[in-house]
């Protein structure tokens, strides 16, 4: 019971922390952005909102994973980008300036489809008499604790930059410590189920980043975006914000085992995206140096 109870009051305060995180890396013309790249975008949030969760349940129908487990992964597809998609996409030579855009927008636009999407999951995978959709007054709960410490944020970053500059790094730091600390609660709290569909999830997991990675790099080949935008929106929808699915399992849902899928996909998610970035790299170098016939 104290361990619920010390939850109870984490959860929401660890939510904060991460969206005033977020808030201290946007400003207003971050979102100005949009209309001056909206094909970029439009492609971005349409992969993002329209692709990737019916991918989601595909994969967990193929690999009957157990419905908890698909609701994690239906809500892992609905979350947004993560700020590490700029590190990844600066490193590969991507439009940063895009991906800064697309977290903004995206992480607001979430606000709405995520819990549609993750609704339609509970009702799908667990059934109406089973399932406990997420309360409208509970979905208003979060969207304040989300959007407020965005607010503040920004706020922050705008008034006050060089604080804002100076907060960065510890809050950064807090979010990681907040994410390995979730992982570890999801992990630990149903170890032995995670053991018992340990390849599944694994799968499961994998194939939904590659699928994700890929499906927002092609898009922008297919789209004639440019390969630094391409590869902006490759990062941005494949490196969800894990630490938000977890903490809406947790906090939202009250399941320890929906948290499961986006926790092993936190784990995974880095060294896909590292990889990629490597052979970006390679693949650009080689351009480099080969001579134009």
């Amino acid at each position: 019971m104290g361990g619920n109870q010390l939850l109870t009051i984490f959860l929401p305060i660890a939510l904060a922390i991460v969206m005033a995180g977020l808030g201290l890396h946007l400003t207003l013309a971050d979102f100005r952005r949009v209309a001056k790249q909206p094909r970029a975008v439009i492609v971005a949030l349409a992969v993002q909102t329209l692709l990737l969760p019916p991918v989601a349940f595909g994969i967990a129908y193929v690999l009957n994973l157990p419905p908890e487990f698909a609701v994690g992964m239906v809500l892992l597809s609905a979350s947004p980008g993560g700020v590490t998609a700029n590190i990844f996409s600066h490193l590969a030579r991507g439009d940063v300036a895009l991906n800064v855009t697309l977290t903004a927008v995206n992480s607001l636009l979430a606000l709405v489809t995520l819990p549609l999407w993750t609704g339609l999951a509970l009702n799908v995978f667990l059934g109406s008499e089973n399932a406990v959709p997420p309360p409208l007054r509970k979905l208003v709960e979060v969207a304040v604790i989300a959007l407020v410490p965005v607010a503040l944020g920004m706020a922050l970053r705008a008034w006050k930059p060089k604080m804002a500059d100076a907060a960065e790094k510890p809050v950064r730091l807090l979010s990681t410590v907040v994410l390995a600390l979730l992982i570890v609660l999801a992990i630990a709290s149903e170890f032995s189920t995670l053991l018992e569909h340990v390849a599944a999830i694994g799968i499961a997991c994998l194939a939904f980043n590659l699928i994700s990675l890929f499906s927002g790099y092609l898009s922008g080949l297919v789209m004639k975006l440019g390969r630094p935008q391409a590869i902006a929106i490759g990062f941005e929808i494949s490196i969800h914000n894990s630490t938000l699915a977890i903490l809406l399992a947790l906090q939202v849902l009250g399941s320890e085992l929906v948290a499961i899928p986006p926790a092993v996909y936190a784990v995974l998610m880095y060294p896909v995206a590292a990889a990629f970035a490597f052979w970006l790299l390679r693949r650009q170098r080689k351009e480099a140096v080969t001579p134009v016939v």
